[in-house]
């Protein structure tokens, strides 16, 4: 079940008008679609105003950036038009920034992904884009904190030289997390030389000798 509101005089840039759909069904994600002439916006029913008010800007605000619009008919709503962010990974990774990185690293969308099977997460820079594995799920929080932190970081370092690694030197579960994914993977793929899977998708820079082979199955971080 659902209920719809129309926030007071809330309209777009273009002067459409925006609708908040609260859903019972929706526990962490937020999305944003053209629904006929209408930006709609569907956040979880147990948000609170200011949180309401915060995504609602946010995803408004993300369908205008990409450009698109509420031609192409009412009640049309497809994937490719809809913009959706895991709200709960987008709080994490904003808190974790504040923390460890100064708030430097803004990514503009957290998600998890079912389809990542080589790493344990990946960022794109040029986009500030930021996807975790799903494996990820169910492992201790310190773990998935590094995780995205590591890949925060790389929203503002590519490659993992030493200056990516000063970024990360504050988290305390540092290399206590490195040596979990490291243990993981090594369980999962007897036999492979550990990596601990965090990467952007623009190639390292770093030697040759120093980067963690391609893998298949294996859930590595490079």
């Amino acid at each position: 079940m659902h209920s719809d509101r129309t926030p007071t005089a809330q309209l777009t840039a273009g002067g459409a008008p925006v609708l908040v759909r609260r859903s019972a069904r929706r526990r962490r994600t937020v999305a944003a679609f053209w629904e006929g002439g209408t930006a709609v916006v569907a956040i979880p029913a147990h948000f609170s105003v200011a949180q309401e008010r915060l995504w609602v800007a946010k995803m408004v605000g993300k369908l205008e950036t990409k450009g698109y619009g509420p031609a192409g008919g009412a009640g049309r709503s497809t994937e490719k038009r809809r913009g959706s962010v895991d709200a709960e990974l987008m709080t994490r990774a904003a808190a974790l920034s504040s923390r460890y990185l100064a708030g430097k690293a803004v990514p503009v969308t957290v998600r998890w992904v079912k389809n990542q099977h080589a790493r344990w997460g990946s960022a794109t820079p040029a986009q500030r884009s930021i996807r975790l594995s799903d494996k990820l799920q169910g492992m201790p929080d310190w773990v998935v904190d590094y995780v995205l932190l590591h890949e925060l970081s790389h929203l503002l370092v590519a490659s993992h030289g030493p200056e990516f690694w000063e970024l990360l030197r504050g988290y305390p579960q540092l290399e206590r997390a490195k040596a979990f994914l490291e243990g993981v993977s090594y369980a999962t793929s007897r036999g492979l030389q550990g990596g601990d899977g965090c990467g952007p998708d623009e190639p390292d820079p770093q030697p040759a000798s120093h980067r963690q082979p391609a893998v298949s199955n294996a859930k590595l971080l490079s």
